[in-house]
């Protein structure tokens, strides 16, 4: 008796860059933000910083360089990483540009922004915020390359998507620093009794906080809703 064999099936192809509407929109905006934000600071020029070293503290600016250098990396290797054509077709690139992800962009900017936080001329709020925020960062991401490490690929994915929202919520902190600036401003005079430095403060507070937090809401909302979805795949239907 003859024997045949099923063909094996074929790996999942990956979806063309254009069948993934985010990924082109996500580079883009990625690139403009950092030509934006990065020329300031390639000269080592203190004078040209956006945010002003506090008076005394010398080893402020040069940390402040060194963070947004790094967070700079882990952004650009972040668009990378959850590029899905890149993960499926190229998963050794993938690897190695992961690694960069974590030991070349978010340990050392995570380590930096803790240090900062601490100085940093936006008040107490904005500063306890900061410091929560790279701790989550560093977290995240620490434990995203665990779970790779250890091949449970479904886990380091949830890590990751938590770590992406932290790195790219630095966009969405300025958006809100412009919208927040806006709404208080007229306050001024009233609510802030013409203290420029009350509003300052009022501004960072509300922007660091909401910066990071609703992103991340919305990442945890999002892996909540799939991991639901898969549930009721997965279920059999009842008899």
């Amino acid at each position: 008796m003859t024997i045949t064999q099923e063909p094996a099936a074929r790996p999942k192809q990956a979806k063309p860059w254009w069948k993934r509407p985010w990924v082109a929109p996500l580079g883009f905006v990625v690139a403009v933000f950092l030509v934006y934000s990065l020329p300031p600071y390639l000269g080592l020029d203190v004078t040209k910083s956006r945010v002003p070293p506090p008076p005394g503290v010398g080893w402020y600016y040069p940390m402040l360089v060194t963070h947004i250098g790094f967070a700079s990396i882990a952004m650009v290797t972040c668009a990378l990483q959850i590029w899905p054509w890149l993960r499926q077709r190229h998963p050794v690139a993938h690897r190695r540009i992961g690694r960069i992800y974590v030991f070349g962009g978010v340990l050392p900017a995570g380590i930096a922004a803790v240090v900062i936080a601490s100085a940093m001329p936006i008040g107490p709020v904005a500063a306890v915020s900061n410091v929560i925020f790279a701790l989550l960062w560093l977290f995240f991401t620490f434990q995203g390359y665990r779970a790779a490490r250890a091949r449970r690929f479904g886990d380091h994915r949830r890590w990751m998507i938590r770590s992406f929202a932290l790195t790219m919520s630095i966009i969405t902190n300025r958006i809100w620093a412009v919208i927040w600036g806006m709404v208080l401003a007229p306050q001024l005079e009233t609510t802030f009794g013409g203290s420029e430095a009350a509003l300052g403060f009022s501004i960072a507070g509300i922007t660091t906080w909401i910066g990071w937090t609703l992103p991340l809401l919305i990442a945890e909302f999002w892996l909540t809703e799939r991991g639901k979805g898969r549930k009721r795949v997965r279920t059999p239907a009842a008899n």
